[in-house]
């Protein structure tokens, strides 16, 4: 199973109003500007000697996501992306997906307890977490949960081995088998790019803008 995106761009105010009646969004991320500084890596104790955070921030974020699944015995590896516009307010999210593998517009919504996913192929279908639901609804493997985190520039609760560069910025972390590296344009303190891996051949990459 399959997709590409090509032409298609989201309208931002378009797909937040549509989110709006799902939950309500607060402020958004700013990127932060530092001084300039050679990156480089700090240690993993150094890492986990930081700061952890005690709840998730609020946040408005676009861009793009895309998926590769691992191959199996009867299909090698496939692929596919998405548009998404994403709402966080603490531990409570929505997600729009546009061009979702062939199931049409997806709307993921969790409300700290249930996971809650709407297309036009499937219909709705719910689960105890975002990341059945997705795999449930379009076979994809996503670190759903560990995203609001890392989107903040910020190892999850659940994360070990995190490192940080000179610049106090997250650059890697592992979550369970999946092992995430994180892309900064210039001195911004936020991520522009969020590419998360499992040994078995499962890859997210995440473009993220602010």
């Amino acid at each position: 199973m399959s997709a590409s995106i090509i032409a298609y761009k989201p309208n931002k105010l378009a797909l937040f109003s549509a989110m709006a009646a799902a939950m309500v969004i607060t402020s958004g991320c700013q990127s932060l500007k530092t001084a300039n500084a050679t990156s480089q890596p700090m240690t993993t104790i150094q890492a986990q000697n930081a700061e952890q955070p005690k709840k998730l921030e609020s946040f408005n974020i676009t861009g793009k996501i895309g998926v590769t699944t691992a191959a199996n015995d009867s299909t090698g590896a496939q692929g596919g992306s998405a548009f998404y516009a994403w709402g966080q307010q603490n531990d409570r999210f929505a997600i729009e997906l546009i061009g979702a593998l062939g199931i049409g517009k997806t709307n993921i919504e969790y409300n700290g307890q249930t996971a809650t996913l709407v297309s036009e192929k499937t219909g709705t279908l719910t689960a105890d977490d975002p990341e059945t639901l997705l795999k449930k609804a379009t076979g994809w493997q996503a670190p759903i949960s560990q995203m609001p985190y890392w989107v903040s520039g910020r190892p999850a609760p659940s994360d070990s081995a995190p490192k940080l560069d000179s610049q106090n910025r997250l650059v890697s972390s592992v979550n369970g088998d999946w092992s995430a590296s994180f892309t900064y344009k210039g001195d911004e303190k936020l991520p522009s790019k969020i590419s998360a891996v499992q040994p078995q051949g499962n890859k997210v990459v995440m473009t993220i803008n602010h």
